[in-house]
Formats: structure tokens, C-alpha cells, sequence
């Protein structure tokens, strides 16, 4: 492998042997890596490599929790993971690895190392997602330009993109009739959560969609720690996980998917009431 040249995978046209001569901060540096992509909400860096990624894409960009600490966004199949790295003011921090310098740091990188995650998702790092990329300059010309509808205003024109959290990983599920617990592989991907047989099973034995869901909560009724559950109008479905912050994060990002859930449902039912009150 060819030095920062090849860290980068050709994605910064500086010449690499000028950006680690530079005297300036490590901090600083990172807006020389071509992976770095700033201020990047985890909201759009999940649809970034969802979208345009593959298995193994990945990007860094800055937490929103505090300065200092950053988020590595990684694609594994068909959900994105994100991962805290630390700059201490001397030091990166990932996982269980200190780095010197930003160069070490890099380097890593290059050699596409393993990570695992809490759930049991090992995910080889093999291609950082550039924060520059070429778009092509092909444009479609317009043919045919009219109103599908009429009467509707700019208050009309409310956004209601799906949300973008994923999460996925083994979860032990009692069962409906049967009140027996089984471990299932679950996917939560936009609006609907999915639990199969094992990881390496292709169709799901379920699909519950969350806009049905009306609460998630931790549950204390079932014996068993780190238990939480789904709460919807025909079941409720008892979820444990095997440790109190795997838990602790499905609960957070399934109350997330219904905050967003019921914006959505409140922001149509606003364009409703306004729309019958100017035909009135």
C-alpha cells in the first residue's frame, strides 16, 4: 500500500505528504480526510451510505454530544451502526485502540480492520464514503408541466420524510400462545421492526409495523432482566435483551421511530384540518 495516498483511497487531491508535515492540530487535520464529513447529521449519514453505500461503507463525522467526540457511521448489510471515536488532544481513541496521531489513526483504516458490536455484527471496514463526490451533469428536459390538484397553498407542501434510524441484533421474544421464550434476529429498518428465525434466515417470521405501536417501555412483569416491551392494539409483544444498555438503546431509538411517527401523523392531520376549513 502507497502511504496517505492509499489511506484515503485517492480521495483527497492534497498531496499527502503535506498533511502530516502540517504543524496545525490533529482536529484541524480531519478536514484534510476525505471520509471526514464534518457536521453530517446521523439522520443524513445513515441515508447516505443506505442509499449510495454498500456492506462494509463507512464515514466519520462529528458527534453531537460534545466536542471532541466523533461518530463512525458504518453500512453492515442493510442497517448503519454508529460507533464513538474520541479525540482526547493527543491521542484517538477507538474501541479498545489509542492512536498517537491522526496518521496511526488512518492507517488502521487502510488495513480494513474487524469491529464487532454489542449485538454480536462483525463488519469488515472496507470503503470509506468520500465526502466529495462527482455528480453527473445530465438533466432531463421537461415535456409535460400541470396541476394534479388545485386549491392547495405553500402551507400544503409539509415534508414527511420516513425516518432513517436502524438497529438490528439478537433479542429473546416470549411467545404469543405459547408463552415460551426464543431468541430471534431483529431488524428495525424505517417503520417496521422484523424478527426471524436466526441471523442467516432470508424472510422474516414476522413484520410488526410501528404505526400501529403505542407505547415501548421497560417491563418488570416478566421475571427477567433487561425485559422491555412493544405495546400494540392486538398484542403485546415482551422483548429481552442480553445486556441493560442493549436494552436501554432499543427502548431509545423504538420511542424515537414513534415520536417521528406521530409528527408525521399530526403534521397530515393539520393539512387536513386547513384544507376543509378553505373549501368550507
Amino acid at each position: 500500500m502507497g502511504r496517505a495516498e492509499s489511506l484515503e483511497g485517492k480521495m483527497s487531491a492534497q498531496d499527502p505528504s503535506d498533511l502530516w508535515s502540517r504543524s496545525d492540530g490533529e482536529a484541524e487535520l480531519l478536514q484534510d480526510l476525505g471520509w471526514y464529513h464534518g457536521n453530517l447529521t446521523r439522520h443524513a449519514a445513515e441515508a447516505l451510505l443506505l442509499s449510495n453505500g454498500c456492506d462494509g461503507s463507512y464515514l466519520l463525522r462529528d458527534s453531537n454530544e460534545r466536542i471532541g467526540l466523533y461518530s463512525l457511521s458504518v453500512r453492515a448489510k442493510d442497517s448503519v451502526k454508529h460507533f464513538h471515536v474520541e479525540y482526547t488532544g493527543y491521542s484517538f481513541k477507538f474501541g479498545f485502540n489509542e492512536f498517537s496521531s491522526l496518521k496511526d489513526f488512518v492507517k488502521h483504516f487502510a488495513n480494513q480492520p474487524l469491529i464487532g458490536s454489542e449485538t454480536g455484527t462483525l463488519i469488515v471496514l472496507k470503503h470509506p464514503y468520500p465526502r466529495k463526490v462527482e455528480e453527473p451533469s445530465i438533466y432531463e428536459s421537461v415535456r409535460v408541466h400541470t396541476a394534479m390538484q388545485t386549491g392547495r397553498t405553500e402551507s400544503d407542501l409539509v415534508p414527511t420524510a420516513p425516518s432513517l434510524g436502524t438497529k438490528e441484533g439478537y433479542l429473546t421474544k416470549q411467545g404469543g400462545l405459547v408463552k415460551t421464550w426464543k431468541t430471534r434476529w431483529f431488524t428495525l429498518h424505517r417503520n417496521e421492526l422484523k424478527y426471524f428465525k436466526d441471523q442467516m434466515s432470508p424472510e422474516p417470521i414476522r413484520i410488526l409495523d410501528l404505526t400501529e405501536c403505542s407505547a415501548v417501555q421497560f417491563d418488570y412483569s416478566q421475571e427477567r432482566v433487561n425485559c422491555f416491551c412493544l405495546v400494540f392494539p392486538f398484542r403485546t409483544f415482551y422483548l429481552c435483551a442480553k445486556t441493560g444498555v442493549e436494552a436501554d438503546e432499543w427502548i431509545k431509538i423504538l420511542r424515537w421511530k414513534l415520536s417521528q411517527i406521530r409528527k408525521q401523523l399530526d403534521q397530515r392531520e393539520g393539512t387536513i384540518r386547513s384544507r376543509s376549513f378553505i373549501f368550507k
